[in-house]
């Protein structure tokens, strides 16, 4: 059974592109049987990775059982070793968030941040196929829309899942089989955790109802993936359609938009980049009848009924705009994801294909750099060519959607942008073969999986 597990991943991992034998791959490892299952496999498939662990330190002496035992594993299978420590409960009381989306965030920043340092190329997390499917479920019964139907990614940037193709029942046989040894997070077992809930109570009722309903799911997502493609091709339409942007604010013809179907539907996709809930389209929709003043706010712009258009302006309160990277910085969050940054030896460098990152000429920087948003006025030289191009027309020759334009974000050097965040690089800041010291900068977009 081992080996066939083994041939699967390979499988796997060159039908969906996530990794070539050349890659040095960071592999998330908590202990667990999962993790573990991924590290063995890792090991018996020859690639080349190293092991990263989060102490969250939430549940006192077993956080520290659980690294301890990361660490002596990998010093037994002489694997390097990375191990960090959060004040998880600090983080989540000043963040206001809850314990579990601040250890994700806390996560997924500290293993970019050490994929860029230490020079890997990817990270590697044991999510699996059960795992897929729970987060199907767990999106449907939030009512997430037909985005929350994908499941979990394969790819996702630099993070790859290499183990989607198992059930967590084939996991066990595998750890059985091998003889894997593994911790247990007792918090697994907690049914005040959504997805313990669906895990221990919802699923064996389904299954028990709907045998081989979790290998059903599976597949089916592959197909809500194309559906939402398709969807998404749609909404661009009808965004193209009825959104004017005049400055900061967005327009909206009311005839046009009484006109389209299904209108709740496209109401919704069409404002929901202001903030705007499900709730709030549903007033919005009721308002197109009604009375002109009428208006709607979300936590960022308000909504106000014209005469002949639906007025999009925002809010009084300021929102960020501008962000000063200080010498020795490796990263910077936004409202809109997080900006990583490293230096690498440009002797055996690979240049990104990836938009979302860039490689820089070091000795073309000047500090401190300065990450804003752009504005009108702002040219750079795209990279590619000696003539430069205002952003504004760049975009339009781009195709970059209304709202997409008010979330752009773009690196300065001095006077010069250096980059438009995920899009284009300046040819002045591009690699050369006279380049000694590159500097890549990577953006996350936030709710990463």
């Amino acid at each position: 059974m081992a080996s066939t597990v083994l041939q699967q991943m390979k499988d796997f991992i060159a039908r969906e592109r996530l990794a070539g034998p050349e890659d040095r791959i960071l592999l998330a490892v908590s202990g667990g049987s999962d993790s573990m299952t991924l590290a063995d496999l890792f090991g018996q498939a020859g690639l080349q990775f190293a092991v990263a662990h989060c102490n969250f330190q939430l549940r006192g002496e077993d956080s520290l059982r659980d690294e301890n035992f990361v660490r002596e594993y990998c010093r037994r299978a002489a694997v390097p070793c990375y191990v960090i420590r959060f004040d998880t409960a600090a983080y989540a009381r000043e963040h206001r968030l809850s314990i579990q989306e601040s250890a994700r965030t806390l996560r997924y920043e500290w293993f970019e941040h050490l994929r860029c340092q230490e020079g890997y190329d990817l990270i590697a997390t044991a999510h699996h196929r059960t795992d897929h499917v729970e987060t199907l479920l767990l999106n449907f019964f939030k009512g997430s829309g037909i985005h929350g139907l994908h499941g979990i990614l394969a790819k996702n940037g630099r993070i790859i899942r290499p183990m989607l193709f198992l059930s967590k029942t084939e996991v066990w046989q595998y750890v059985e089989a091998r003889g894997i040894a593994y911790v247990d997070d007792v918090s697994n077992d907690s049914l005040k955790y959504k997805r313990n809930f669906l895990r221990h109570r919802v699923v064996p009722l389904l299954e028990e109802g709907f045998p081989g309903v979790e290998d059903r799911l599976a597949a089916s997502i592959a197909r809500y993936r194309e559906a939402g493609e398709l969807y998404d091709q749609a909404v661009a339409g009808y965004k193209k359609q009825l959104l004017t942007l005049k400055g900061d604010e967005a327009w909206i013809p009311v005839a046009a938009l009484k006109q389209v179907r299904p209108l709740a539907t496209v109401t919704y996709e069409v404002l929901r980049p202001w903030g705007f809930s499900a709730l709030q389209c549903i007033q919005v929709v009721s308002m197109l009848e009604g009375p002109v003043g009428k208006t709607v706010a979300s936590s960022t712009h308000r909504l106000i009924r014209d005469r002949a258009w639906l007025i999009i302006t925002p809010l009084d309160t300021p929102r960020q705009t501008y962000r000063v990277i200080e010498a020795g910085e490796s990263s910077v969050v936004v409202p809109e994801g997080t900006l990583t940054l490293g230096e690498a030896d440009a002797a055996g460098y690979c240049l990104p294909s990836d938009p979302s990152v860039a490689a820089v000429d070091a000795r073309e920087l000047e500090t401190p750099l300065v990450l804003r948003r752009w504005k009108q006025g702002d040219y750079f030289y795209p990279l590619g060519m000696r003539k430069k191009k205002k952003l504004s027309r760049f975009f339009i020759d781009e195709k970059v959607p209304l709202h997409r334009k008010q979330q752009l974000w773009v690196l300065v050097s001095g006077e010069r942008v250096v980059w438009i965040v995920g899009m284009r690089l300046d040819d002045r800041f591009k690699v050369t073969p006279a380049t000694r010291r590159i500097v890549e900068f990577a953006f996350a977009a936030a709710g990463t999986p």
